[in-house]
């Protein structure tokens, strides 16, 4: 099984918040691999948005992102591209 990790920063000014984080969630349907983020204390499934939400990841917030499965790679990818566009936010 492929997998693959990286760190990303929340830059988005009001962090991950409801909005930002259904758009994480629904930008994963489109991939088979299950993803986590992790703020170091706590670790959850990165498509549920509920979870993503019990994270309280402001602003400079850096998470640990894990994929693992076929489309890993490719999903991180999407991920990183969501998070440096801010969640299409500002």
């Amino acid at each position: 099984m492929d997998a693959a990790e990286t760190t990303l920063e929340i830059k988005n000014r009001l962090g991950l918040h409801l909005r930002a984080a259904s758009t994480l969630a629904q930008a994963l349907r489109q991939f088979s691999s299950a993803v986590t983020l992790s703020n170091g204390a706590q670790q959850v499934n990165a498509r549920s948005v509920t979870s993503l939400m019990m994270l309280g990841a402001g602003q400079g917030t850096k998470l640990k992102v894990r994929a693992e499965g076929s489309d890993a790679q490719e999903a991180l990818s999407a991920l990183k591209s969501l998070f440096e566009s801010r969640f299409g936010e500002e």
